[in-house]
């Protein structure tokens, strides 16, 4: 099948099919004698664990490694759940930073009055660049 259609199929994008040959995570794609891109049933299966991988999360060189683990029948199921692991922690980090904006936007927003005047403690906040609110 062509790119459109494998793109059309694994829910990714052309340029992003494109881009995940040019940088290894999968195999070039064979050409047609026209040289258009040809995808397999395989190579739709690895876009496939790209895509899921990358909706979880994973940064790209996780992905890469994943697939690596995956393609390795011989691999120890504790080194996926070590890999596995450590992106939750690294989740939780994010999820802890993101909850400490959310708090500091929400006292910011409680003590805007939100009225006619000038003053706003939000603009207050960004000019003073958080510090001395």
């Amino acid at each position: 099948m062509n790119i459109g259609q494998a793109a059309k199929q694994s829910g990714l994008t052309a340029k992003m099919i494109r881009y995940y040959e040019s940088i290894g995570l999968l195999p070039a794609a064979g050409r047609s004698d026209s040289g258009y891109r040809q995808y397999s049933s395989q190579d739709l299966h690895t876009l496939a664990f790209i895509k899921r991988s990358r909706d979880l999360g994973f940064s790209l060189e996780e992905v890469g490694r994943l697939l690596e683990l995956w393609q390795d029948r011989q691999r120890a199921s504790a080194d996926v759940k070590s890999l596995a692991r450590d992106h939750i922690e690294a989740l939780n980090r994010k999820i802890a930073e993101l909850a400490g904006l959310r708090d500091t936007l929400q006292e910011l927003v409680e003590h805007c009055q939100g009225d006619h005047r000038p003053d706003c403690p939000i603009l207050k906040d960004l000019e003073s660049g958080g510090c001395c609110h």
